[in-house]
């Protein structure tokens, strides 16, 4: 399958028409949820943090718990970010909108909307990942100039999962299997060593967290927070590398499989 078959090179028209829609439509859902993170960073790492203390940080140093769960929330942020845009928003364009079928009526192809449709839920990721770096630098959470590589690595997140969330969307036809979403979110963000070190799980248990995206993403985020970078952390970044890639192509082939018939 060459390349010109899948794309025409016009991923800007997707990028410009999603901008258009947040200008006037969206705007308020965007801005809304930056605040989920860092709500949770006030009730959770101050509020509860001033019971728990300190934990025990990258490298095996004490940090303080509020500096413990905030990365792992700019790196739930970035996913869930991009999950929204990735699956509920192409959800109603795909089924309800029929929006993908009038774009690849045109000369754009599936590469291109898939492509930009993922790219829109990287700027949601950028945006939030910036504007929550700059609460921990407000805060003081933020400790090392390592720290500055969190937004490009929170994009990259949000990449692979919004990449991949688009393909598996592409398979759902109705509301109760879009609640599968939901369903797979809420445990990967609560058993992910995002509020708590992930050596309280019995050894069998590790090993299935460790399978799961956001924990990947949560280690690289707090390794980046500290400054502690280790030969995991390439790990960390091959694994949102190979997501991408696998998500992008199921994208693409499902569009194509759909429409270009």
């Amino acid at each position: 399958m060459s390349l010109r078959a899948l794309s025409s090179g016009n991923v800007g028209a997707v990028l410009e028409r999603g901008f258009t829609v947040i200008r006037n439509q969206n705007w308020m859902i965007l801005v809304s949820g930056f605040f989920e993170p860092v709500f949770y960073l006030l009730a959770m790492g101050i509020g509860m943090g001033g019971l728990v203390g300190e934990v025990e940080g990258p490298g095996g140093e004490p940090i303080g718990y509020a500096a413990y769960i905030a990365p792992a929330l700019l790196a739930t942020s970035a996913m869930n970010g991009a999950i929204y845009d990735s699956t509920w928003n192409v959800f109603f364009k795909l089924r309800f909108a029929k929006l993908y079928q009038a774009m690849l009526q045109t000369s754009l192809g599936p590469l291109d909307v898939a492509m930009g449709e993922i790219l829109m839920a990287l700027f949601r990721g950028f945006v939030y990942a910036l504007g929550f770096l700059g609460v921990l630098a407000v805060m003081g959470l933020v400790t090392s100039w390592w720290s500055l590589l969190m937004v490009p690595v929170a994009v990259l997140i949000a990449f692979g999962f919004a990449a991949l969330g688009m393909g598996i969307t592409s398979y759902m036809t109705s509301f109760q299997q879009m609640d599968l979403v939901n369903f797979a979110m809420l445990p990967m963000f609560l058993f992910s060593a995002t509020l708590y070190p992930i050596t309280v799980y019995p050894e069998v248990i590790q090993w299935f967290v460790m399978a799961m995206p956001l924990w990947h993403g949560v280690e690289l985020m707090r390794q980046l927070s500290f400054g502690h970078l280790t030969g995991m952390t390439l790990v960390h970044v091959g694994y949102f590398l190979v997501m991408t890639a696998a998500g992008l192509w199921l994208t693409t082939l499902r569009l194509r499989a759909l429409f270009l018939r």
